[in-house]
């Protein structure tokens, strides 16, 4: 081989890790987003149940919801619960019905969950003032589902406490008659509402996280090693390619090394 194709050879080379090295210095804007799952697990014997993804980029929380088992047609108030200063708080167990009456109503819930930190209406406001905003709230189908989509500025309390929220949704149908009803009485939140449309039906905390960098294989739940199962994103995208492009190249290139240096050597290298 000449010099001069060693030196073309080089710089070949050289093009897709400088690449790679331009898209390494990127990875900073996007090791800011952080994507968690929550599944969201029945209250109340509701038997609804769903899952929740929040992602996060720099103050703007995206959430979706999709959840199965809801009063059909019905609006479903849901908000994310807790504390932003480092309170522990959880989902309740069935022993948070304190009173007995076979229901946890949220004032109950609210002990082991926390109060309203976001409302997640559908339009307008999402403080905790509109947390029985009933007429924002996404409604189920009349197979009890219900999607949910909106991002929503947010706190910078929220962003490094987002950890410690969690969701909840409301309504439920003690008397299976597919609509709220004054049947489990008022609402100690508001008399106008009954019990059946504020008290909750499933609440979900976070289980895992995929923190500045894409998991394999679905989004990690907190059932292995993040560290194993993990692509850094400073991998991902055009540099990315590139960093894969250069390592492919230098192999190619040391197999053209070792079959020359294995020709006679009377045959001259092409």
């Amino acid at each position: 081989m000449t010099t001069q194709r060693t030196a073309r050879l080089a710089a070949v080379l050289a093009l897709p890790v400088a690449l790679a090295l331009s898209g390494l210095t990127a990875a900073p804007a996007l090791a800011g987003d952080k994507a968690y799952q929550i599944n969201l697990k029945p209250l109340n014997n509701s038997g609804s149940q769903g899952t929740v993804m929040l992602s996060l980029n720099g103050n703007q929380l995206s959430v979706k919801i999709e959840a199965d088992g809801l009063v059909p047609g019905q609006p479903h108030a849901q908000h994310l619960h807790g504390s932003t200063d480092g309170h522990d708080f959880q989902c309740p167990s069935a022993s948070a019905d304190t009173d007995g009456d076979g229901i946890i109503n949220n004032t109950e819930a609210t002990v082991h969950y926390g109060d309203i930190n976001i409302s997640l209406t559908t339009d307008g406001g999402t403080g905790p003032d509109s947390g029985l905003a009933v007429d924002r709230m996404p409604k189920a189908d009349a197979q009890g589902h219900l999607s949910y989509e909106r991002t929503i500025p947010v706190s910078q309390d929220v962003v490094e406490h987002i950890k410690d929220l969690h969701v909840v949704e409301h309504g439920i149908d003690p008397n299976g008659n597919k609509q709220y009803d004054f049947g489990a009485g008022k609402s100690e939140l508001d008399p106008k509402l009954p019990q059946e449309a504020t008290a909750p039906t499933n609440c979900g905390v976070v289980e895992g996280a995929a923190v500045g960098s894409i998991p394999v294989g679905g989004v990690e739940t907190g059932g292995g090693s993040a560290e194993s199962h993990e692509i850094p994103r400073a991998l991902v995208g055009a540099g990315g390619l590139a960093f894969v492009a250069a390592a492919g190249a230098i192999v190619v290139g040391r197999r053209k090394r070792s079959t020359a240096a294995a020709e006679p050597a009377g045959r001259s290298a092409a």
